[in-house]
């Protein structure tokens, strides 16, 4: 039988692990495997991102295998499922429910995390302003794992728009293990990875390069 870690259950505990790469999962039938092998590989921050609709028992499972691992899960676009999921958090889009009134949000949420997405200078000024504990912020590079990512910022406009705030920032969009380490001397807190992972023959090893290649000086 597994032993579970701890639950973070407070949320400083959970904003301790904001660092790092911070593996996207899309809903498929591959997602389980996929989520244990970047936790093997020393991935602690993990977002589910359903589009198509949550899967309970895949949304149940995942929690079991990131508090196993003491890890982050993180439930894409629905507040609401991330609580009735007991998820540590959710990310919210432009067009996600709470994404400009994240006060009720806070509210509901309490002691789990938020992140916002943010591409402009004026999303990340009005994230400010709210109880929020990360942003995504791009994309930075093309990507074809988001149809609706918007026009990429490039390193000079992420290094920008990360100056203009306080929060933890994860690099969203086009990242790869060859980008890792301008990505992060940009000053970002994390480096959201989907396709590396994804799309890799052998995901572990492929992410057990990223995790490395972040904690490597370079």
């Amino acid at each position: 039988m597994a032993t579970h870690a701890p639950a973070r259950v407070t949320r400083a505990a959970r904003a301790e692990l904001l660092h790092g790469i911070y593996a996207i999962l899309n809903d498929e039938m591959q997602t389980l495997d996929l989520a244990r092998a970047v936790l093997d590989a020393g991935v602690r921050i993990v977002q589910y991102r359903a589009k198509n609709g949550i899967r309970p028992e895949c949304a149940r499972a995942l929690r079991e295998l990131t508090r196993e691992r003491d890890a982050l899960l993180i439930l894409n676009d629905d507040w609401r499922a991330s609580v009735a999921y007991d998820c540590d958090g959710v990310h919210l889009g432009p067009d996600d429910d709470g994404f400009a009134a994240v006060a009720p949000v806070r509210n509901i949420m309490q002691e789990r995390l938020i992140g916002l997405s943010c591409g402009t200078a004026g999303e990340i000024r009005d994230a400010g302003g709210s109880d929020v504990d990360y942003l995504g912020i791009g994309p930075v590079f093309e990507t074809g794992s988001k149809s609706d990512a918007g026009r990429p910022l490039g390193i000079d406009g992420l290094r920008s728009l990360v100056r203009q705030t306080i929060l933890p920032v994860a690099a969203i969009g086009g990242i790869t293990i060859a980008r890792l380490d301008e990505i992060r001397r940009s000053g970002v807190a994390m480096a959201a990875a989907t396709s590396p992972v994804t799309s890799a023959p052998q995901p572990r090893t492929a992410t057990e390069r990223l995790v490395s290649r972040w904690g490597t000086p370079g």
